[in-house]
C-alpha cells in the first residue's frame, strides 16, 4: 500500500506524535511519502536525527521555491482544465462571500494544486491529512484523487460550518477521530448517511520509551509539570493561579510551564505580577531529550486547558508513572478515569484545581497507585503499536479497492 501523508508542518514539536505514526506505519510495510505544507518548527541543526531523517524523505510545499509551483499550476492548467476551475470555484464558493476567506481559501487551493501535482509525479492517489484537510478537500476537487484525514478536535469543532466539516464527511473516503467524544461531534456535524465513513482511531505512544520515573514519597520541593502550547485555551493562566494559592498556604512547590506560543507574554505578565518568578519556571520549546528530563524531575503532571483532544503529553507523562491531573473535558475522560488512573477537575476552577493538587501532595500513595494505574491504563488502550495497526487495518479495509 502506498500513501501520502499530508502534514501542516514537519516535522514539528507540537506534532511529534504524527513522526511516530508514520514510522510505525512504515515499519508495517506501507509506504508513506510525506508532504509538508510549512517547514520544520527549527532550524536542522535543531532537530533530532530521526527529524532530519524524516525531514530528507519530506516534499514542502512553501520551500518548494517560485518556479515548481508556478509549474505545477501551468501543468495543472494545461492537463485538467476544466477540474482546475471547477477548484477554484469551489475555493471560492466555500470563502461564503468573505473576503478574508476568499483571501485564505485561494491561498489553500495554491497548495492544493502544488500537493496534487506532487502525488501524480509520485504515482499516489491517496492522501491522508493530519490539520491540512481544507487543503486535501480541495486537492480532490482538481486531481483524481481521494483523501482522508485524522481530526483531533476540538478547534474544528468551534466552527464547523468555517471548517467545512459537513462536505468533508461527504466528500472523504473516511475520517478518522481520535475519540468517542471526536466521532460524536463529527456525527453532529454531518448527514447521518456519512456517519459509517467514521472511523475511532486512538493515538498512542511507546510505552517502552518512557522509563519509569521513580516515586518519591516526600520531595523536599515538589515539581509540577506542565507540556503544551501556550495559548489562552490552554489556561496556564488558571495553574498559574492555583500554585499561587498552594504557595500562599505556605506549600513548597515549583512549577515548569513547557512550550511556546502566543500567550507566553501574558504568562509573563502574570507571573510578574503575582511575584512568582521563583515559583514558576516557563522553559520554552523543548526538544525531547529536555523534555524526557523534565519527567524525570516531576512529581505531578497538570494540564488545566478549557478544551482538549486527547494530549499525548498526558499518555507520555502515564506511562511514565507521574500522576496527573487534568480537566474533565472532551476526550480527556476516555483516558484517563476520575480516582483510578489520575484525578480530573472541572475547568476553569482555580480553587478546585489546588486542592486536587494539595491532595496528591498529601497522599504519596494514592500518587503511587494512580501513576501505576495510568502506565498500565496506557499499554493496554494507548500503545502506539496496537493503535497504529487498529490503523493499518482501516487503511487496509478502506482502501483495499483503491489504486493507491
Amino acid at each position: 500500500m502506498r500513501l501520502a501523508y499530508l502534514v501542516s508542518q514537519y516535522p514539528a514539536v507540537n506534532h511529534t506524535f504524527i513522526l511516530r505514526e508514520i514510522r510505525a506505519l512504515r515499519a508495517l510495510d506501507i509506504e508513506i511519502r510525506v508532504i509538508s505544507i510549512r517547514a520544520p518548527d527549527r532550524p536542522p541543526e535543531k532537530l533530532s536525527e530521526e527529524e532530519r531523517d524524516e525531514l530528507r524523505q519530506t516534499y514542502t510545499v512553501l520551500t518548494a521555491g517560485f518556479g515548481p509551483i508556478l509549474t505545477a499550476h501551468a501543468m495543472t492548467l494545461w492537463r485538467r482544465p476544466a477540474a482546475y476551475f471547477v477548484g477554484l470555484w469551489k475555493a471560492l464558493r466555500l470563502a461564503r462571500g468573505d473576503l478574508r476567506k476568499i483571501f485564505t481559501n485561494l491561498t489553500y487551493l495554491g497548495e492544493a494544486v502544488v500537493v496534487g501535482d506532487q502525488m501524480r509525479r509520485m504515482g499516489i492517489t491517496h492522501v491522508h491529512c493530519h490539520f491540512s484537510s481544507t487543503v486535501a478537500l480541495l486537492a480532490e476537487r482538481v486531481f483524481a484523487l481521494t483523501f482522508s484525514a485524522t481530526i483531533h478536535g476540538p478547534s474544528e469543532f468551534d466552527d464547523v460550518t468555517g471548517f467545512h466539516m459537513a462536505e468533508k464527511v461527504a466528500r472523504a473516503r473516511f475520517l478518522c477521530a481520535i475519540s468517542s467524544y471526536c466521532r460524536s461531534q463529527l456525527m453532529k456535524a454531518s448527514d447521518p448517511q456519512h456517519w459509517d465513513k467514521l472511523e475511532l482511531s486512538p493515538l498512542g505512544v511507546e510505552c517502552d520509551q518512557f522509563p519509569l520515573r521513580e516515586h518519591r514519597p516526600k520531595s523536599g520541593c515538589f515539581e509540577v509539570l506542565c507540556v503544551g502550547r501556550l495559548a489562552p485555551v490552554k489556561a496556564q493562566e488558571v495553574l498559574v493561579a492555583a500554585i499561587d494559592r498552594l504557595l500562599r498556604q505556605g506549600r513548597s512547590i515549583h512549577l515548569r510551564l513547557v512550550g511556546d506560543g502566543p500567550n507566553r507574554g501574558r504568562l509573563e505578565s502574570v507571573i510578574a505580577a503575582r511575584s512568582l518568578q521563583r515559583h514558576v519556571t516557563l522553559e520554552g520549546p523543548c526538544n525531547y531529550d529536555r523534555v524526557q528530563a523534565l519527567y524525570q524531575q516531576a512529581d505531578l503532571f497538570a494540564l488545566a486547558s478549557f478544551a482538549e483532544g486527547v494530549p499525548v503529553v498526558l499518555m507520555e507523562a502515564m506511562a511514565m508513572e507521574i500522576p496527573c491531573v487534568a480537566t474533565w473535558i472532551t476526550g480527556i475522560p476516555e483516558l484517563i478515569r476520575h480516582g483510578v488512573d489520575g484525578w480530573l477537575v472541572p475547568p476553569a476552577d482555580e480553587e478546585q484545581l489546588a486542592d486536587a493538587i494539595a491532595r496528591l501532595m498529601d497522599d504519596p500513595e494514592l500518587r503511587r497507585t494512580l501513576g501505576q494505574s495510568a502506565r498500565e491504563r496506557v499499554k493496554g488502550k494507548y500503545e502506539l503499536k496496537q493503535n497504529v495497526s487498529r490503523l493499518a487495518a482501516i487503511y487496509e479495509r478502506r482502501l483495499r479497492n483503491s489504486n493507491s
